[in-house]
C-alpha cells in the first residue's frame, strides 16, 4: 500500500469515526439531557459546544468568525493533503491523514452547527483536561506522528517505490 493510500484511509476513517460518534451521542442518546455520563473515575461524556479552536481559544460568536474558521480548516486540509500526496513514508502520510480527517470533521460541525461538538472530559481529583472529540484526538495523534517522523534519521526513511521494469523511482 502506498503512503498516500494509507493516509487517505486514515483521513476517511477519522472523519467517519468522528462524525458517527458525534451524531450518535447528540441525536441517538439523551446525553444532552442527562449529562455527565460517568465512564470511569477519570472520564465522562459531556456536551460542550466549542466556538473557538484548540482549548477554546479564539471564541467566535458571529457568523464571520465561524466561516473564517471553516475556511481555515478546509485550507489546512487541502494543504496537508497535498503534502500527504508527496509523503515518502507511511508514518508521515498516516499522520497527515489523521490531521486532515480531524480538521474536516470539525469543519463539518462548525458549518452545520456553528460550533464543534466536544464530548470527552478527562479529569482526576481537582485536575481537569479540556473537553475534546475524536477529531481532536486524531489531530493530536497526527502531530505526535509528525514529530516522530521528523526524528527518524533521513537514511532510515523508506524511499520512493521503484518500478518493477526499470528500477528507477516513480514520480
Amino acid at each position: 500500500m502506498t503512503p498516500f493510500r494509507a493516509g487517505l484511509i486514515a483521513a476517511l476513517a477519522t472523519l467517519i469515526l468522528d462524525q458517527v460518534s458525534k451524531l450518535w451521542l447528540y441525536l441517538g442518546t439523551d446525553l444532552v439531557m442527562s449529562q455527565p455520563w460517568r465512564l470511569t473515575s477519570f472520564a465522562d461524556f459531556v456536551v460542550v459546544w466549542n466556538r473557538g479552536v484548540s482549548y477554546g481559544l479564539l471564541q467566535q460568536e458571529g457568523g464571520l468568525g465561524r466561516w473564517l474558521l471553516v475556511g481555515l480548516s478546509l485550507a489546512a486540509a487541502l494543504g496537508l493533503s497535498a503534502w500527504m500526496h508527496r509523503a515518502g513514508s507511511r508514518l508521515l502520510a498516516v499522520s497527515l491523514g489523521l490531521i486532515v480527517g480531524g480538521a474536516l470533521g470539525n469543519a463539518i460541525d462548525r458549518a452545520a452547527y456553528g460550533a464543534v461538538f466536544d464530548f470527552v472530559h478527562l479529569h482526576a481529583g481537582t485536575w481537569s483536561w479540556y473537553v475534546f472529540n475524536v477529531a481532536d484526538a486524531a489531530i493530536v495523534a497526527g502531530v505526535v506522528g509528525l514529530i516522530l517522523d521528523s526524528l527518524r534519521p533521513a537514511g532510515r526513511r523508506p524511499q520512493e517505490t521503484t518500478s518493477e521494469s526499470g528500477g528507477h523511482p516513480q514520480a
